[in-house]
């Protein structure tokens, strides 16, 4: 390939497997033609060219199905284009199920691929064996077949990508390792290679298992790490049908794939093997590697197989692989611009499905970078939803054992992983435990989900239908519009903004107009230029010259990383997240309570809705504030860390006269849903606008500040909104008979009309909840008149628009 390096150019696509190309194949062909990849070694050299190879199209989310349909497509469009081949095998896939959760679990995956126009044909046992007829179908309930999936060869695609790429306008060298990549002012400059410096405007981080490395080196956090993947490919097989379909059997952790007469068997296991265990370190020099065999580790799954193909018992062994493959925490890709260092992007961590992933995975982020932000919802797979911890050695190396047996376990709703936790408790752990609390991780934090009635035991008991704690959240949410609940809020992101600019730079930032008042909050939103929401925020006005932002706990990093890139003048940030705890105290009793414990006026004409003020209790200077996500009458209250237990256990033991309920976060996730309270990452996210939210009422034109996405949004406003939010309740309302979760298809008569985006069963009003966005020009009334369904597990359940929140509350005027 080319070899004489350029000494300037405006991207550097560091590796050259198939994510590297793919980013590089779509900066040219989208108009940036100044694109260089470098790779180290050959193309392929990291892990790309041992992939298995398999392409399919159906995900664990909708996001993650979207992009891998585009990759699908995109192969097959270029392999006409270069007229060289991928070996795309379009022969099909299956996955069986051999439980009625699992058969649950791919129902419900089947069911939001219609989203996108997938192809997914639900089997029952007979269907299975015809199709693949060799199998042990004796234990299998059923499974979904995806006819246009299939298999292709990843040094294929790659070659594919990196051709389509040059002809684009791209370059590319091979032998042509980064030694530094250089930053000044948090910002990429250029990168130093052996040949020289070539100064750059952009960096793509796609160096795959090296990517957690390279960011340390330059103070980024980049969350992957390598582990063992194994797979055997047999002798081959006299009796084995050719053209077989892919076969996935997750509850065997299995993958088998048929390639000209003999059959690859992998595996996907819980306690997974880390890969360079020792130092923790992957050789720079590990090109195309492998590890010595492991058959004590492998020995179980092959076992499994022979039950599942019982021909492979007498087939031989030609190759045993073990190679490594990284892994994230979360199992989802690690896209998007770093949050350290601005310009620099990733396109890593694909968890082993990266032939699969790649094609779309480089689609985004090249409109991404172009762009500056994006208009569709990633935040699943974007980098800067992670912190820092979460690279770690101590942290990642731990969990990356777990998450690649996730790839194939079940993906249960409101899954919690078991590695890598206490990471941060509070101060009153102990004693939120001996409450009963069932722990999840928000963030570093543990914070309880719910609690344990009558020392049950505080455990998850994972279901697709009833939950083991809707008893707990139902008490929890009945006690709180009864009496008063504490719910733990100090996950919550804090960030705080003092300077004498302070003021004019959140205007500029935010959409609405923020008050310049000691003690107001103001709830609002951050735009990018195309006028989606990127974040969903509380500003409160502390001092003069003085602001506190409020965020939610899992978007800590990404908010903190999109205020810092957006701040013109020399304001003093600080993150403040771990400096406070915050108490939720909620409820008609909560007044009285507090008024119990603190020396101030808290009446509500003294005291009202939507301000902050400094109270004292016991001689501690706490910082209230008269807010609810619950809809309730109620108080945050921000104590200093070295307060913190003191004053949790005041409220705990006033609280008893008022009959105090510990509540969780399953408790206020309902209560947000029955008052009509949006949730970003879930019901907002940059896909949507404010109009088509509902909530413009925190955008204001009036202010004699223009502020970012303005522009755009001034255009949006002049349209008609062609997507609205819409909330419904389903007809039937057994709890947990469905589950609604998110991503069901919303139908009117039997058009796709939609998508949910929340779901919950409201234990105060006995009914089946659903957030959503649906895509129609039939009005509201018009609607009335349809037979609305949402379907869930590939059955449809008939549905009801609310035009207004279950709960109707004058809780900020009393």
């Amino acid at each position: 390939m080319i070899k004489n390096l350029p000494k300037k150019c405006k991207v550097v696509v560091i590796g050259g497997g198939v994510a590297g190309c793919s980013v590089a194949y779509h900066l040219a062909k989208f108009g940036w033609k100044d694109t260089i990849l470098l790779e180290r070694d050959q193309l392929t050299s990291g892990t790309t060219w041992h992939a298995a190879g398999l392409v399919g199209q159906l995900g664990a989310t909708a996001t993650i199905t979207k992009l891998r349909k585009y990759s699908l497509n995109l192969y097959k469009e270029l392999e006409k284009k270069t007229e060289l081949s991928t070996g795309l095998k379009q022969n099909g896939a299956i996955t069986v199920a051999s439980s009625k959760e699992r058969l649950q679990e791919l129902l419900r995956q089947a069911t939001s691929a219609q989203l996108f126009d997938v192809n997914v044909e639900v089997l029952d046992k007979q269907k299975v064996k015809d199709l693949y007829p060799v199998i042990n179908d004796q234990d299998i309930l059923g499974g979904v077949y995806m006819p246009e999936d299939g298999q292709a060869d990843p040094v294929g695609v790659t070659n594919v990508l990196a051709k389509a790429a040059k002809m684009e306008g791209a370059k590319i060298f091979e032998k042509s390792p980064v030694t530094k990549i250089l930053v000044k002012n948090n910002r990429i400059t250029g990168v130093e290679t052996k040949e020289g410096k070539i100064d750059c405007e952009y960096v793509v981080l796609a160096t795959g298992m090296w990517s957690r490395q390279i960011g340390e080196d330059i103070g980024v956090s980049v969350p992957l790490y390598p582990n063992e993947h194994f797979y055997i490919i047999t002798e081959p097989m006299k009796d084995l049908p050719k053209d077989l379909p892919v076969l996935r059997d997750y509850n065997d952790c299995l993958y088998l794939k048929e390639d000209a007469g003999k059959m690859l068997v992998g595996i996907f296991e819980p306690g997974a093997k880390n890969a360079f265990k020792e130092k923790g370190i992957v050789p720079n020099d590990f090109s195309f590697g492998e590890f010595p065999d492991d058959f004590d580790h492998f020995e179980p799954y092959l076992e499994k197989s022979f039950k599942r193909l019982p021909m492979l018992e007498t087939a031989g062994v030609r190759k045993f692989f073990s190679g490594p493959e990284s892994f994230t925490p979360d199992t989802q890709y690690l896209l998007g611009e770093t949050a350290e260092v601005n310009n620099l992007y990733t396109c890593c961590g694909f968890n082993s499905i990266g032939i699969a992933s790649s094609g779309g995975a480089g689609r985004v982020t090249a409109e991404w970078m172009i762009n500056g932000y994006m208009n569709e919802d990633l935040y699943s797979l974007d980098i800067k939803r992670f912190q820092k911890f979460h690279s770690s050695k101590k942290f990642i190396m731990n969990r990356v054992t777990e998450t690649l047996g996730d790839l194939y376990d079940m993906h249960w709703p409101y899954k919690q992983h078991k590695t890598s936790r206490d990471q941060r408790l509070l101060p009153y752990h102990e004693e939120l435990k001996k409450m009963g609390a069932c722990f999840g991780q928000s963030g570093e934090y543990e914070r309880p989900m719910w609690y344990a009635l009558d020392d049950a035991k505080p455990d998850y008991k994972y279901s697709f239908n009833y939950q083991n704690w809707y008893p707990s959240v139902e008490y929890e949410c009945k006690n709180t519009i009864e009496n008063v609940g504490l719910f733990e809020l100090s996950p919550f992101s804090k960030y705080e903004i003092k300077g004498e600019k302070a003021y004019e730079e959140l205007q500029r930032l935010c959409t609405a107009n923020i008050k310049n008042e000691i003690g107001k909050c103001t709830y609002t939103h951050m735009l990018n230029e195309g006028a989606g929401i990127e974040t969903d925020l509380t500003v409160v006005c502390i001092d003069k010259n003085h602001f506190r932002i409020i965020s939610s706990a899992a978007v800590r990093t990404h908010d903190k990383a999109h205020i810092l890139k957006h701040l013109l003048s020399k304001v003093e940030f600080k993150d403040i997240t771990d400096d406070l705890v915050c108490l939720g105290v909620f409820g008609p009793k909560s007044r009285e309570l507090l008024s119990k414990i603190c020396e101030d006026d808290l009446s509500n004409e003294n005291f009202k809705f939507g301000y902050g003020k400094n109270i004292t209790i016991k001689s501690i200077n706490v910082w209230a504030q008269r807010l609810s996500y619950v809809g309730e009458l109620g108080y945050e209250l921000y104590v200093p860390i070295k307060d913190a237990k003191e004053i949790y256990n005041l409220i705990i033991s006033i609280g008893k006269q008022f009959r105090l309920s510990h509540c969780g976060a399953h408790a206020m996730d309902t209560m947000r849903m029955e008052s009509g309270f949006l949730h970003w990452g879930h019901d907002i996210s940059p896909e949507e606008n404010q109009y088509q939210a509902g909530l413009n009422f925190a955008i204001s034109y009036k202010k004699p500040f223009d502020f970012i996405g303005k522009k755009a949004l001034e255009k949006i406003k002049s349209n008609k909104i062609d997507r609205r939010f819409t909330m419904f309740i389903l007809k039937e309302n057994k709890s947990g008979f469905p589950l609604l979760h998110h991503e069901e298809p919303i139908y009117v008569d039997n058009k796709i009309i939609g998508k949910t985006t929340s779901g919950n069963y409201s234990f105060n009003y006995n009914k089946n909840m659903s957030f959503g966005y649906i895509n129609t020009e039939l009005t509201n009334d018009e609607l009335k008149d349809k037979k609305i369904y949402i379907e869930i597990e590939k059955q449809k359940y008939l549905a009801e628009v609310l035009f207004k929140p279950l709960k109707q509350s004058n809780y900020k005027s009393i």
